[in-house]
């Protein structure tokens, strides 16, 4: 039996935070607990290689963990022995499991073969999985994972391997790695994993609504939803899905609580030793989350402004001058073309590309 099935609710699919790198840190899991707390949260990962030892901020994540919920510490990297080492040493933490990263999309992170890279190596994938499960004795070993690198015809393949290994959980994201973020989610392929597999399989990729909770949760049959950037932009969203599961009217945030979040989100996460310029920068990186569906005059003028704020007198007026409503916050992101666009030009800086033009209205 899973070893998560004790921490999993009954009659609704878990709720689970995703990991997101520089996000998922024990400042914003106070935000989110402060707002509704998921079943489960997850660490960011931790880099694993030779010379690594678990990075002490993210331990406090775990340690100093202020929810009272379970928390799963995620690892990524190739080198078996290393893996092993850090697994032994994230036991000795009150953690209710232990992740592998085989989802990352980043370039950087799939030259090294971590992450979403190591998907290109099924038969690497085999000798980690049967290492890393021998090691993790005391606690939950879970794996998040996409469904290929270059194609979703890959994941057969990938779900073979996965089935061979006594886990205590998959998470799928409903993607390959080149698909990044722009295309739709294949949930038919979660739905397969749900349907095969001997043990809970999450679901995770574009559930940004308490609508899009419900449609994932019903097309795949997943025991969980995993939910990231649809938390960044909706802190309550794990308690509007709980309270839509009990039949109850689920709480509906107004443009001054975004704004109340938002000061949250800057007290919370500053830092003594950073600067008012590198704290902008942070803040506007989940603001580019937070801000997709405020439009005005058929624009998103208050992401425009936002992006142009120096200092955190002018990064709040902008807040004031767009928040400061009781306006009801849109429930879903609008313009979804728009956000895929925009995802798609990041991705083209990313990668050196020259950057698309921008689209400048929906369209």
């Amino acid at each position: 039996m899973s070893a998560l099935l004790p921490l999993l609710p009954a009659g609704r699919p878990a709720l689970i935070l995703a990991p997101m790198q520089d996000v998922t840190d024990l400042p914003f899991m106070g935000v989110i607990h402060r707002r509704g707390d998921p079943d489960l949260y997850y660490t960011e990962y931790f880099r694993v290689h030779r010379d690594s030892r678990p990075e002490r901020h993210i331990l406090r994540s775990i340690d100093e963990n202020p929810t009272g919920r379970p928390v799963i510490a995620q690892m990524i990297g190739v080198d078996i022995p290393s893996l092993l080492r850090t697994a032994r040493l994230l036991q000795a933490h009150p953690i209710a499991g232990i992740d592998l990263n085989l989802g990352c999309p980043a370039p950087i992170v799939c030259s090294k073969n971590a992450g979403g890279g190591l998907l290109r190596h099924p038969a690497q994938v085999d000798d980690i999985l049967a290492a890393l499960r021998a090691e993790i004795t005391s606690v939950a070993f879970t794996v998040k994972t996409r469904l290929g690198f270059d194609a979703p015809e890959e994941f057969p393949r990938l779900l073979e391997v996965f089935a061979r290994h006594r886990l205590d959980a998959l998470t799928v994201h409903g993607r390959t790695v080149r698909e990044m973020y722009r295309a739709a989610v294949h949930l038919d392929r979660i739905a397969d994993a749900a349907a095969r597999l001997p043990y809970p399989v999450f679901a995770n990729g574009n559930v940004l609504s308490v609508r899009l909770a419900r449609e994932t949760a019903v097309r795949t049959a997943a025991r969980g939803l995993m939910i990231g950037r649809g938390a960044i932009r909706n802190p309550w969203l794990f308690r509007q899905v709980r309270e839509t599961w009990e039949g109850a009217a689920p709480f509906a945030p107004t443009l001054r609580d975004i704004h109340a979040y938002i000061r949250d989100l800057w007290d919370s996460t500053l830092r003594a030793d950073g600067t008012e310029t590198g704290h902008v920068g942070k803040m506007k990186r989940y603001l580019n989350f937070i801000g997709q569906g405020v439009w005005r005059d058929g624009r998103e003028a208050f992401l425009g402004e936002i992006r142009r704020a120096q200092g955190e007198r002018e990064f709040f007026a902008v807040c004031d001058r767009h928040l400061l409503s009781d306006e009801p916050f849109p429930p879903e992101p609008a313009q979804p073309a728009l956000v895929d666009e925009r995802s798609r030009r990041a991705e083209a800086v990313e990668r050196g590309e020259p950057q698309p033009a921008p689209v400048l209205a929906p369209g």
